[in-house]
């Protein structure tokens, strides 16, 4: 088991603030020479001169009669920070508890503990550092929940250990932040997965370790259930007597960086993405929004080529790096011993670490849509459900998250198929399901409400697909041919990203959860429509991935407040978006329903309140695609 050691830099603060607080009874005289003695002990400490500081302490203690033994514990305090814990234990043994006062005893129970641990003594270090009411300045929490943390794992209480690590999460930096999470993590893999499965399951919404039995439980590979994000205000809002540019929130780096592969397999992706990118950073620049200088990297699709790009981005200046993109990349990225500059992953990595230090991570992940539909499925009533998905990566994960949150909310898998490639008839597997006879259900006219349709399906059973158009087109025809009526929900694959109404009268009726710029849904942003006619990159499917670049530009003024403020969120292109605990960003998509082979967006499936956002609608322009604007967009050689 790894533990955490708070840094000798922050240990040697400590001790110095502890030194410089006057450790002595205030009531007892010192004389000019103990005085002087004393300032020299803790002139040994700040320059690291430990052991002779020890040593000075220890001088002090045989001279002075009514300060011994405080300073005795300074000087079992200066070799523990020595890494000499048994020096100070005959020195700790000669200590008399009741001559300490104010923050003292609390010392001496945490060195005490420290060498209880050390002798393999856990349930005298669990004693000394659970005494109940024992008042703790904030100087000492860290330290003694760490070592109450190692008592219980020590004692083999790993869930008691991870709960006070959960404890510590929100006062740590850097890499002791990474590193507590990590345990914590580990601790909790020890406890297995059906007791984590059990405790979940007696959790209520809003636990504050149900996020961290989720992840652990996912580490574990275990599909868990997503609750959507808790959407309570959103970013931007502008602030009382401040003028149209200063917004709650924003805030943003001198210089970001964006690090995407300029060849191979995911160059069209990527140049989805970077004209989003910049055409929303245009977009605020019309507001007058303050913005950052912005340089494009190659990262080459590999890992050694996006480390390389982040690297030379820190070394160019870069206070963000946006990027990179394949899960690969995000991982080698993450994997590094240190991310002197915070990172907005354009991905979540392969190796399911959590993100680190200032980290955040943002994808287009198809577990998200699965769970929303079960969410949306089980708020109409339709708790008995069959699934019918493609072999494809993106509809086995979907499945997989579908499945889990229909559990959590208390549906019922009623059958599942998955659809063979290659095969045009699906008769007998839709046999195989035996659907229960239902009433016909009306596609809704022309111009109809979304109410048409869903008052007309009774009981409490649904479909959920997870399929591209081709397959779908195939399945719903053959579906009402079996006489199978049930409301059908899918993932946005369903859908082109254009409209077709020859082709798609056959998904009359189907729900889809997807991306609400695509249907211009969101006030606030640029029309999808204005950019589609300058821009091939917005048309079609990969209009997800133009918004999805739109949002990581949205997303860079906001990190840090998404972080630090649960419950804010930013009306985004691609979604609502709001950041967890963990610094990956989560998406809450809107609902479209294919209506007369149109796919239109429905009522009610996305906030639509007249909120602040980063910027006013405008008439968008032209994406910069690799040239010079303003001097701000420099493309960078790598």
């Amino acid at each position: 088991m790894r533990f955490m050691r708070l840094p000798r830099i922050a240990a040697i603060t400590l001790l110095l603030s502890l030194l410089l607080a006057a450790c002595v009874p205030a009531n007892t005289p010192r004389s000019p020479a103990e005085i002087a003695a004393a300032q020299n002990a803790e002139a040994l400490s700040r320059q690291g001169q430990f052991d002779q500081a020890a040593q000075a302490w220890l001088a002090l203690a045989a001279q002075s009669r009514g300060h011994a033994d405080s300073y005795r514990l300074l000087a079992a305090e200066a070799w523990r920070e020595e890494g000499q814990l048994g020096r100070a234990a005959p020195v700790l043994a000669g200590i008399k508890r009741q001559h300490l006062s104010g923050d003292e005893p609390l010392r001496f129970d945490l060195l005490l503990a420290e060498l209880a641990l050390d002798r393999h003594d856990a349930a005298t270090a669990l004693r000394l550092t659970t005494q109940p009411n024992a008042a703790v300045p904030p100087a000492l929490q860290l330290r003694l929940l760490e070592w109450r943390a190692r008592a219980m794992a020590a004692s083999g209480d790993r869930w008691g250990a991870a709960r006070t690590r959960v404890q510590m999460d929100r006062q740590l930096s850097g890499y002791d932040h990474s590193q507590n999470r990590q345990q914590i993590l580990d601790l909790l893999g020890q406890v297995g997965v059906d007791s984590l499965k059990q405790r979940a399951a007696a959790m209520q919404r809003g636990d504050r370790m149900l996020p961290w039995v989720n992840e652990a439980l996912s580490q574990l590979g275990v599909t868990v259930a997503q609750p959507p994000p808790d959407l309570q205000q959103p970013v931007g809002t502008l602030l009382p007597g401040a003028d149209a540019n200063v917004r709650e929130g924003y805030k943003v780096p001198s210089q970001v960086a964006l690090l995407l592969p300029n060849d191979g397999s995911y160059a069209a992706a990527s140049t989805a993405i970077r004209e989003g990118f910049f055409a929303a950073y245009l977009d605020a620049g019309r507001n007058h929004a303050p913005r950052p200088s912005v340089r494009v990297y190659d990262s080459q699709g590999t890992a050694d080529g996006a480390v390389k790009a982040y690297q030379q981005a820190v070394g160019d200046g870069a206070r963000l790096v946006v990027g990179p993109l394949t899960r690969g990349e995000v991982a080698a990225v993450f994997s590094q011993a240190q991310l002197p500059v915070p990172v907005l992953a354009l991905n979540h990595p392969d190796d399911k670490q959590l993100p680190a230090g200032d980290a955040s991570e943002f994808g287009l992940l198809p577990e998200t849509e699965g769970a929303q539909a079960a969410d949306r499925m089980v708020e109409r009533g339709l708790r008995r459900v069959y699934v019918l998905v493609s072999t494809d990566d993106f509809a086995q994960r979907a499945a997989d998250a579908f499945k889990a949150e229909l559990a959590a909310r208390g549906g019922e898998l009623a059958g599942m198929i998955t659809l063979p490639p290659g095969v045009t008839s699906y008769a007998s597997l839709i046999a195989g399901l035996k659907f229960p006879a239902a009433p016909a259900v009306a596609a809704p006219a022309a111009g109809g409400s979304a109410a048409v349709a869903e008052g007309a399906a009774t009981g409490d059973a649904g479909i959920f697909i997870s399929m591209r158009p081709e397959q779908a087109r195939l399945l719903m025809p053959q579906l009402r041919i079996a006489q199978v009526n049930l409301p059908v929900f899918a993932t946005s694959h369903v859908y082109e990203g254009s409209d077709d109404v020859a082709a798609n009268r056959d998904l009359d009726g189907v729900e889809f959860c997807d991306a609400p710029w695509l249907f211009d849904a969101q006030p606030g942003l640029p029309s999808r429509d204005g950019i589609a006619a300058r821009l091939p990159a917005a048309r079609g499917g990969a209009a997800r991935l133009f918004a999805f670049g739109m949002d990581a530009w949205n997303l860079v003024p906001y990190l840090e407040w998404l972080r630090a403020h649960p419950g804010s969120y930013v009306p985004g292109a691609s979604g609502q978006l709001a950041a967890d605990q963990f610094g990956r960003v989560r998406r809450v998509l809107i609902w479209a329903q294919f209506q007369n082979g149109l796919a239109r967006p429905l009522g009610g499936s996305l906030q639509l309140d007249d909120v602040p956002s980063n910027t006013p609608p405008t008439t968008p322009g032209t994406a910069p695609t690799g040239t010079a604007s303003g001097g701000l967009f420099q493309p960078a050689a790598n």
